[in-house]
């Protein structure tokens, strides 16, 4: 009768682990394959010379090519915060990694900081800006990784992974996209 017990009593613990596994962010294996290009990016439109009005420069930022192999990591930072904590630098350490393979060594790559709504659009900008800037630091001194190959950007509030309204806390929100860029 002992036998007949001891799934029920261990079934529990089984699920209760599933949603912290489900949280975990991707492996390196696996943001490689999200990054590493079907296509040839190691020519054809990104890379060239781009003109572009000054005044538009300042204004926004330049769209990532369209196409172009991505990720969105859930980079957690507290609200108001650029620093990198324990639970963003496991997703880091994955993601500098993936930049440091093989497969994607010859490849440049966008850093998008994203934030929620809550807080005025300028200064959600900046803030975006500081984490995509803490991020590719990070990867820099942690990973070897060539300051020339990142190039980070602050979208703000553009873009949100979880549409809300202004004021709305999500950290869902308060992330870092990487974009392929090409060679």
């Amino acid at each position: 009768m002992r036998r007949h017990f001891a799934p029920l009593i261990v079934l529990p613990f089984v699920l209760a682990a599933g949603p912290a596994m489900a949280q975990s962010g991707p492996s390196a294996e696996q943001i490689i394959q999200s990054l590493k290009p079907s296509g040839n990016l190691l020519g054809g439109e990104t890379r060239g010379i781009r003109l572009v009005k000054p005044d538009a420069a300042a204004a926004a930022p330049p769209a990532a090519p369209a196409g172009a192999p991505a990720i969105s990591l859930n980079v957690e930072f507290a609200t108001g915060s650029a620093e990198i904590g324990p639970a963003a630098r496991r997703t880091l350490d994955a993601l500098g990694h993936a930049l440091a393979s093989k497969e994607l060594a010859q490849y440049r790559f966008r850093i998008e900081g994203h934030t929620d709504t809550v807080g005025a659009a300028d200064v959600n900008r900046t803030l975006s800006q500081r984490r995509a800037d803490a991020v590719a630091v990070y990867l820099v001194q942690r990973y070897g990784i060539v300051p020339e190959r990142l190039q980070s950007v602050g979208m703000g509030e553009e873009g949100l992974a979880v549409p809300t309204p202004p004021q709305t806390p999500n950290a869902r929100n308060r992330r870092v996209n990487v974009v392929n860029l090409g060679a």
